[in-house]
């Protein structure tokens, strides 16, 4: 906050401008520039750095945060504290840019990857009735402990999940609970396609396909 313009109301006042520099523990000559128009040397100082800071930044192409700023700066021979370099930064706006934490989610099943695409790549709404094309797909969540692991079964006609399961793991078991759940509460005719990226664990139970399920293992 700044304190000056408290001074200079009570110099209007009661003209006494010691007391409330001492009062409000700034320097009166620190004041006296304010009042003049003068940047103060820590002004001048910051405005320095700002400069220093950004060409920083814009060195690390956008991606650098105050603490590897700060190393960076210090590695130039300057004495600054990392969170002087965070004010300063906030102050202009300049942001680190941090890489997003991924986790693969897909492992690659060479005995499915030339498996015949049955949707032809056409995921429309339009383009299926209810319970005739399902699609499987894998995320995650990264919570305090680890990783949790989600497999879905959406229709593609509705895009409604129908099938859900969670888990630590990635085996086979997590997609085949989700399946089973839509299995359970959906009505399916011997058609139903059942389509899933080309990962290991989409390729569970293949005698399925003799029964009541075409299969479409590829990309999507």
């Amino acid at each position: 906050m700044n304190v000056y313009p408290f001074i200079e109301a009570e110099k209007v006042s009661q003209g006494c401008v010691r007391r409330a520099c001492l009062l409000l523990k700034v320097s009166r000559a620190a004041y006296y520039a304010w009042s003049a128009g003068t940047p103060s040397e820590r002004a001048l100082h910051d405005q320095e750095l700002l400069t220093a800071i950004s060409a920083a930044h814009k060195a690390s192409r956008g991606t650098y945060g105050a603490p590897r700023v700060t190393r960076a700066l210090r590695a130039r021979g300057l004495r600054v504290s990392r969170k002087r370099v965070a004010r300063l930064m906030a102050r202009r706006g300049i942001v680190g840019r941090a890489r997003r934490r991924t986790k693969r989610t897909t492992v690659s099943d060479p005995a499915v990857a030339k498996t015949a695409d049955l949707l032809g790549r056409d995921f429309a709404p339009q383009s299926h009735a209810i319970d005739t094309a399902w699609c499987g797909d894998i995320s995650y969540v990264r919570t305090h402990e680890s990783w949790a692991y989600v497999a879905t079964v959406i229709d593609l006609s509705s895009r409604r999940v129908v099938g859900l399961a969670m888990a630590d793991h990635l085996r086979t078991s997590l997609v085949r609970e989700a399946f089973e759940m839509a299995l359970t509460q959906r009505r399916r005719d011997p058609g139903l396609i059942f389509h899933t990226d080309r990962g290991s664990q989409g390729g569970f139970n293949r005698w399925m396909q003799h029964r009541f399920v075409r299969w479409s293992l590829a990309a999507h």
